[in-house]
């Protein structure tokens, strides 16, 4: 199988609002953000260990490959995560 890579910019915006959904509230550090966020590097500190709802590619293999296409799920996330940048957020 190929690898599948999400276009992530690495801007953090989905590590600093894990409690926006119930699949990753209990990664909720007491405010919103992920326990395991780093500000300075706006990344993972336990990047190579994350839990499965963290990575987009197991994710699709896990739950959603039946449903749509990679492209169509890359379309999906891609979307939220523009919403999640400029605050207006939306119910999935």
């Amino acid at each position: 199988m190929l690898a599948r890579t999400f276009p992530c910019n690495k801007c953090g915006i989905c590590c600093q609002k894990v409690h926006l959904a119930p699949e990753t509230r209990f990664l909720d550090r007491g405010d919103g953000t992920c326990r395991h966020y780093d500000a300075t590097s706006k990344g993972c500190n336990i990047y190579t260990q994350r839990p499965d709802i963290c990575r987009v590619d197991r994710q699709y293999e896990l739950i959603y490959s039946q449903r749509y296409s990679w492209d169509e799920f890359v379309a999906v996330n891609v979307e939220i995560c523009l919403n999640l940048q400029t605050g207006d957020l939306i119910k999935v």
